[in-house]
């Protein structure tokens, strides 16, 4: 691929990787060579992290084993599909939510 995907691969997996490496995946790419492949996928997990926090809040008081089931299956597709286009290194929003998550985030 070309070679502004490859400096920010590394930044754009640790995204992926909890909440804190979300963080830390900020604070990675904020110096002089900000790679604009790794933003994107920082704002797509920031904000898949944090919605799941969010609604899972909610989804929790439900106390229905179905409905937190088919949560937790909704989400950890949405991550899959957000990590595999990072290991892939394409930008490819998720589904349903990306584009929220990259106007929200539009800062990062």
């Amino acid at each position: 691929m070309e070679n502004f995907t490859d400096k920010g691969k590394n930044t754009a997996i640790v995204a992926y990787m909890t909440i804190i490496g979300s963080v830390v995946a900020i604070f990675m790419n904020q110096d002089e060579n900000k790679s604009e492949f790794a933003s994107f996928h920082i704002r797509q997990a920031l904000g898949l992290f944090i919605s799941f926090f969010l609604l899972g809040y909610f989804v929790g008081y439900a106390n229905s084993w179905t409905a937190t089931s088919a949560f937790y299956l909704f989400y950890f597709i949405l991550w899959i599909y957000g990590f595999i286009g990072a290991l892939q290194s394409q930008k490819r929003e998720i589904p349903l939510v990306g584009n929220f998550f990259q106007n929200l985030f539009k800062t990062i």
